[in-house]
């Protein structure tokens, strides 16, 4: 295949190498607005590839060579609506790991709806995915319901360990930050999880389940004794990580799904829980956990093959075939 690259971030970078490394195809042209890797040699930014990375969109040529599009910039819908719109109006397929693109109808309603629309017409395909959102707490779920006559509960408990996470995560939990420090960055919507109010909202969608009423909740997770990350040192009192859960209700205020998020600096019994209440209950469990950013590079790539066998359209992980590893050596 041949990629365009948008967003040569730690994670981005990763992705475009990987790209490389699993003989997936070949980064053909890559985007990145930052003024610190725009124009230097992609061969220097990920260590494979040809050609300068691009300060824009508009500097891009070849389209009809292009097959498809990851882009790895933003978690904002919103932030990324520009950049979806250009290569949507080219007709190419493009996987995100835009964590609000997993189930954009929830804050972006208008947006999806212009997305969909703009794919459609010029035979375009979108989708936002990832670890979670996109697979642990939402896409795994609703395909485990595959062997169920009934389904009455939905419970998903992810618990990290986030010591081994690359740094702009360990950012996004808080860790090192005092408990008013923390607080602040709530209040001003700059420190939370994304994503888990739209994997809560693309499961009932999956499943058919109409949700009353729901609600999210964010509270730090405090340092016992002195620890260190990637950040430094994190005192005693100080915020180590998070704990958030959503969810939501049914017509009788009863919770028929909870997503339970940990993630902390020295996290013990790391692990992924699916439980589903029905007939039959199933129960299961990741011991020590998936690991986010090596999970993310590695369904970027591999929902591609999904996508392009998709519709046109704005997607879900719930409307594109199954994503699955594949080899691509022949």
């Amino acid at each position: 295949m041949h990629i365009l690259h948008v967003g040569l971030g730690p994670l981005g970078a990763r992705i475009a190498r990987d790209v490389f490394d699993r003989g997936i195809g070949q980064v053909v042209q890559a985007v990145d607005v930052n003024p610190g890797i725009a124009g230097r040699p992609l061969r220097e930014v990920i260590g494979a590839g040809e050609g300068v990375v691009l300060a824009s969109l508009d500097s891009v040529t070849g389209w009809e060579d292009i097959d498809a599009a990851v882009v790895t910039t933003s978690s904002s819908v919103a932030a990324c609506a520009d950049t979806f719109r250009a290569i949507l109006r080219r007709g190419k397929p493009i996987v995100s790991t835009c964590e609000e693109l997993v189930y954009p109808w929830l804050q972006h309603h208008e947006l999806a709806v212009e997305l969909d629309a703009l794919a459609r017409e010029h035979g375009g395909r979108l989708l936002g995915t990832g670890v979670n959102p996109g697979f642990l707490m939402d896409a795994l779920p609703i395909i485990a319901t595959g062997v169920c006559r009934r389904v009455d509960r939905i419970d998903a408990r992810r618990v990290q360990d986030a010591s081994a996470r690359r740094v702009p995560f360990q950012q996004k939990i808080g860790a090192g930050l005092s408990p008013e420090a923390f607080s602040d960055r709530v209040r001003r919507g700059t420190l939370r999880h994304v994503g888990l109010g739209e994997s809560l909202h693309l499961i009932a969608d999956a499943l058919g389940l109409r949700i009353a009423t729901w609600r999210e909740s964010l509270e730090a997770v405090r340092a016992e004794t002195s620890l260190t990350c990637a950040l430094g040192e994190i005192r005693p009192g100080h915020v180590r990580g998070v704990r958030q859960q959503a969810i939501a209700m049914n017509e009788a205020a009863e919770a028929f799904i909870t997503l339970d998020f940990v993630a902390t600096i020295g996290q013990t019994d790391p692990h992924d829980r699916i439980r589903v209440e029905g007939e039959p209950n199933l129960d299961m469990t990741f011991a020590g956990g998936v690991h986010g950013d090596e999970a993310t590079i590695a369904i970027a790539l591999n929902a591609l093959p999904s996508l392009g066998a998709s519709r046109p359209g704005l997607h879900t992980m719930a409307t594109v075939p199954p994503v699955r590893w594949r080899s691509w050596k022949e």
